[in-house]
């Protein structure tokens, strides 16, 4: 028997490293364990979200979005640049730069902390054991107090489009093309096809989304979904709602797409094909069949609220659980299971999750939208601004988009904050914030903002719930 440890973390993407990590730091004798291998053969920490996901894909998105904003936007406040053009394999360069940096940054925190880095494939067996199958196949066995399972979750691959090398990619292939495709199918019009799509066809690729559903975006605020998919269709984005792909072929290089719509059978050929149809939980091999840890039908493994498994002592975390598949949500999880373990009380907010969408402008939202809440028969009182009365959009030459702030009619207590706009992602944070206090949308419209700021949309917002926002024509005279 080799080693026991404390706790031993099974993953090290943003789940897993945050836990042992946090592990460490309470004074427990903490192991990770991580499988992935890069292109050099060396095993790297950060799971996708550092690796394939996230990281590379914003670096690729900013990149994309600047190169847009000199061809395109530069002119119009008055700064002359010429011609513009884009090196393609210097962006794929500065991406992989990014993703070294930040792989390399958990590496020295493991060092600094005392979190010791197994590499290899985690398996839980029983009795609170882990084997760690190497590289060399050879096999070590390790005995846990505790077990953190973070393992995360793979793209989601369906029969009518197999993966083939080079034309028909997943969301970590799209991340390699050297470079633009004329013509690219994106399969799937969610949160990592909206990204995707959005970099290539900033590159000057033609884009057509094939989305099954026949609304888009039906997990955010309807209003806000409205106006998203109104500014990206402005940027050439050809998203068909209600085509459910049906097959497809690879004729000489090319990729011919078969589905069906309102209108009946279609197809249409493309260069290359991206399959953005979500995810699944990542649980195959990772337990041993007498290891006790229960699955659903979908692989998921069960949980309760503080994510403990059917067994006691074994904890999971992240995309491998209930909820929704994001990289802070799995840190989240890891720091309170840590804290649990270690004896401290702790728990999550599960209803003050912030989502983003990293498209240009950008898409975040954290609580309700207005169909839930009518859903459940919550009745509610709502605030909208535009961001083209906001004097720092408006100085920033990115007027685009709105905000608004859902609350309880009879308490005022927000339920939810939905933004569409530049820099939505940061400015979601005061929206998070103000629902883990419980905060009423008074409480926004009586605080103090900075002038000027786009953060002050939320504030004027917040004012219209009242009827009561300043920079706009109101319906409601102040009481």
């Amino acid at each position: 028997m080799a080693d026991k440890f404390d706790v031993i973390v099974i993953g090290a993407g943003p789940g897993g490293y945050v836990a042992a990590i946090r592990a460490a730091q309470l004074g427990l004798k903490t192991a990770c364990v991580e499988k992935w291998v890069n292109k050099e053969g060396k095993t790297v920490h950060g799971g996708t979200c550092l690796n394939v996901g996230c990281i590379p894909s914003k670096a690729l998105l900013e990149t994309s979005h600047k190169f847009v904003e000199a061809r395109d936007h530069y002119a119009e406040i008055g700064i002359e640049v010429g011609d513009v053009s884009a090196n393609i394999a210097k962006m794929l360069e500065f991406k992989e730069s990014v993703v070294t940096k930040n792989v390399g940054g958990i590496s020295a925190l493991f060092k600094a902390n005392g979190v010791t880095a197994l590499e290899g494939t985690g398996k839980v067996l029983s009795n609170s054991k882990v084997e760690v199958t190497g590289k060399d196949g050879g096999k070590q066995t390790y005995e846990a107090d505790n077990i953190i399972i973070a393992s995360g979750s793979v793209p989601v691959e369906i029969p009518p489009t197999p993966l083939t090398e080079g034309l028909i990619v997943d969301s970590a292939g799209a991340l390699e093309f050297t470079e633009a495709p004329k013509r690219l199918g994106v399969i799937g019009a969610g949160v990592i096809g909206l990204e995707l799509g959005s970099v290539w066809s900033r590159m000057g690729s033609e884009v057509t989304m094939l989305e099954a559903m026949d609304s888009f975006l039906p997990m955010v605020d309807q209003a806000i979904a409205k106006e998203t998919q109104k500014l990206l269709g402005k940027q050439g984005l050809d998203i068909k709602l209600g085509a459910r792909v049906t097959g497809s072929e690879v004729k000489d290089d090319e990729v011919v797409v078969k589905y069906t719509d309102s209108e009946g059978e279609q197809q249409q050929t493309f260069d290359k094909v991206i399959v953005c149809v979500g995810r699944r939980p990542y649980t195959q091999g990772i337990l041993d069949d007498d290891a006790g840890v229960k699955l659903d039908e979908r692989g998921f493994i069960f949980v309760d609220d503080q994510c403990r498994t059917s067994v006691p002592g074994v904890y999971a975390i992240g995309d491998c659980v209930r909820g929704q598949m994001l990289a802070h949500k799995a840190s989240e999880e890891g720091v309170m299971v840590a804290d649990i373990i270690a004896g401290h009380k702790a728990e999550i907010n599960y209803e003050a999750i912030p989502c983003v969408i990293y498209t240009a402008p950008e898409v975040a939202w954290v609580g309700m939208n207005e169909q839930q809440a009518k859903a459940e028969g919550i009745e509610i009182k709502t605030g909208s601004f535009p961001f083209s009365a906001n004097g720092r959009a408006l100085a920033n030459n990115a007027p685009e988009g709105m905000a608004k702030v859902i609350a309880d009619a009879e308490t005022d207590r927000i339920l939810g904050v939905h933004i569409v706009s530049q820099h939505a992602g940061e400015l979601i944070a005061q929206g998070v914030i103000a629902m883990e206090f419980g905060s009423s949308a008074e409480d926004l419209a009586l605080t103090c903002y900075a002038h000027p700021t786009t953060a002050e949309a939320i504030h004027e917002a917040a004012l219209a719930v009242s009827g009561h926002a300043i920079h706009m024509a109101n319906r409601k005279k102040r009481k």
